[in-house]
């Protein structure tokens, strides 16, 4: 798909495949940071704006403005965090498999540095509380995709997921490690590995993963190097600079839309929504990628990690591209 054929390829955005996102809908306190704190210190904040967030509901959402219907499997819980969450899913006409959890839910402080990068403090709440009960009402379909996030995975609760994750035959995960990949036993990865997920990580990911596993750090030997270990398609997300697909069938890049970065809160997860939403369409991965990098671009032009564009919105920016 070339980047004059993408207003084109949106319009053949139509499900073929069924979706189940699980993972963490939390809220995010995002504020302007002139430099991160260091011990001992005390700096002046300024306040952006109080989001919902978390991977997987920025996931959700994304999916939601590109059309694709999902299982949302996002707990909620009874206290105020998670009262604001629902009300906000529900302006969004989401809603989620889970609600009325015991507890509430978690909350993260999103500092932003003056070039854009973002650095995440996190408080867990029932987003990390999973049980057996919550997973067996689930939908398990054949040809059917799931998301799993790395908070997860990396949580307390890493054990229960992958195990319903190995129970889940005939479907497709699509999992982003984020920066807890670091986080993951390496038993756990084992099976993680062996249920042949497709993985999406971004450069400094894979540059820790492949310290941990002993691959070659440059990225094309790197993914080689992954199919021949874990025989599981990758992505790795170059930013600007695009992405690149390995799959035993064959690897390639795609190249990224230009645009202005004001910050790159939920640039992976949008990247990842929009790599769902392809694959949702029975389209290519190369297709799927290629998505992925125009909802991103999206997402980083803007304010906020809930700021996934609507399909029309998506179509209008790239017709005359």
């Amino acid at each position: 798909m070339k980047a004059s054929g993408v207003a084109d390829k949106l319009r053949t955005l139509d499900q073929q495949r069924p979706v189940t996102v699980i993972g963490a809908a939390v809220i995010d306190v995002i504020a302007d940071a002139y430099a991160l704190p260091w011990r001992g210190c005390d700096i002046e904040l300024k306040q952006q704006s109080v989001n919902i967030g978390g991977c997987a509901l920025n996931i959700a959402v994304a999916l939601k403005r590109l059309g694709i219907t999902a299982c949302n499997a996002l707990p909620l819980g009874q206290g105020v965090w998670a009262e604001i969450i629902r009300n906000n899913l529900a302006r969004e006409g989401l809603v989620s498999a889970i609600d009325n959890a015991t507890g509430d839910n978690g909350w993260c402080l999103a500092l932003v540095e003056p070039d854009g990068e973002r650095t995440f403090m996190s408080f867990s709440g029932v987003e990390n509380a999973w049980v057996p009960a919550w997973l067996d009402a689930l939908p398990v379909q054949n040809g059917g995709l799931v998301y799993l996030s790395g908070y997860q995975l990396a949580s307390p609760c890493g054990e229960l997921l992958v195990s319903w994750l190995e129970r889940a035959t005939g479907m497709t995960a699509l999992i982003d490690f984020g920066p807890r990949i670091a986080d993951i036993p390496p038993a756990l990865m084992t099976r993680i590995m062996a249920c042949k997920p497709l993985v999406s990580l971004n450069r400094q990911e894979a540059e820790i993963i492949a310290e941990i596993v002993d691959l070659p750090a440059q990225t094309e030997a790197f993914g080689q190097a992954w199919l021949t270990r874990y025989g599981a398609p990758l992505i790795v997300r170059h930013d600007k600079d695009g992405a690149w697909y390995f799959t035993p069938e064959g690897q390639g890049h795609v190249a990224a839309f230009p645009v202005e970065v004001v910050d790159t809160i939920g640039a992976g997860d949008s990247h990842a929504g929009g790599v769902l939403a392809g694959l949702a369409a029975g389209w290519t991965l190369p297709d799927a990628v290629r998505l992925g990098n125009a909802v991103a671009s999206w997402v980083v032009g803007h304010r906020g990690g809930n700021c996934a564009p609507w399909r029309e919105e998506l179509l209008l920016a790239h017709e005359h591209v």
